[in-house]
């Protein structure tokens, strides 16, 4: 399964996913795999939903993996209507305002984590695109930095803030030691030779909503994201821009953006507003 996942040039992170499941479906049955079959599978898709409770986006993704197994390692026929994919639900992201983004990025534990904050908000980019920054990505003549392997294996540039730039050389400036290649190296000294974990990005967030008095809000990292396209749009941006800004395949992803900004849903009145109604005797 390895080897077909690699010939297809999968990303690591799904790779990753996809060998997960098919440990996971193997051990719930304590059987190997190949020994299982569409009626293990269907029984397997029903405790997803009963047992663990997973959303139906996630166990679409559990039977990607076991579909990937089955077609084109063991070579074997699968039927979409044995094992239908359940319906994706549409759940609009929670968001936060700019003045608690300001007091999430100015709660921040360490000077570090304020810099990753700030990234993350300033450029709508992924966690993981975050951690693979290498110092060569930013661009300070073209004031753009370039997002190397995004999701879906695809390259593309993001606008460098000049407040971003200004708090980068900054924190450049207090390194002991200067990082060569990673722009934001591991270990607590940031001087390692391997870039800073997805998981440490999460503390830094998950640190200063707790500081900032936001944590009803569940903030996570991804949630920066969905601020920075939601506050795009409301200061005039199109979305067709956004939809290039955050790595979009297609635009349809991007609407759901116009359902968050104040400034679409204040712009269009009520139809009740249009109606000439009597007055309510008291």
């Amino acid at each position: 399964m390895l080897e077909e996942l690699a010939r297809r040039n999968y990303a690591p992170a799904t790779i990753k996913i996809y060998i997960q499941t098919l440990s996971h479906f193997s051990r719930y049955f304590n059987r190997p795999p190949d020994q299982l079959g569409p009626e293990h599978i269907r029984q397997y898709q029903a405790a997803l939903f009963t047992k663990w409770q997973l959303t139906p986006n996630t166990v679409g993704q559990r039977l990607a993996a076991l579909r990937f197994f089955y077609v084109k390692t063991l070579k074997r026929p699968w039927s979409i209507a044995e094992t239908p994919y359940p319906k994706k639900q549409l759940r609009l992201p929670t968001i936060l305002s700019q003045e608690e983004v300001a007091r999430l990025i100015d709660s921040a534990a360490t000077p570090f984590h304020r810099i990753l904050l700030m990234t993350l908000y300033a450029t709508g980019i992924r966690r993981t695109e975050l951690a693979r920054l290498q110092i060569r990505d930013v661009d300070s003549q073209r004031m753009v930095i370039h997002i190397q392997g995004g999701k879906g294996r695809k390259d593309r540039d993001v606008m460098l803030s000049p407040v971003l730039l200004a708090a980068l050389r900054q924190y450049w400036r207090g390194l002991k030691r200067k990082p060569t290649q990673w722009l934001f190296p591991g270990f607590r000294r940031h001087s390692a030779e391997f870039p800073i974990t997805t998981n440490a990005i999460y503390y830094a967030c998950e640190q200063a909503a707790r500081r900032a008095g936001l944590q009803a809000k569940k903030v996570h990292p991804h949630m920066l994201r969905h601020c920075f396209a939601t506050h795009l749009l409301e200061a005039g941006a199109d979305l067709r821009t956004i939809q290039l800004l955050l790595g979009h395949r297609d635009l349809e992803k991007t609407t759901v953006y116009l359902h968050l900004s104040q400034r679409h849903l204040s712009a269009t009145a009520s139809p009740l507003d249009a109606l000439r109604l009597a007055v309510q005797p008291r």
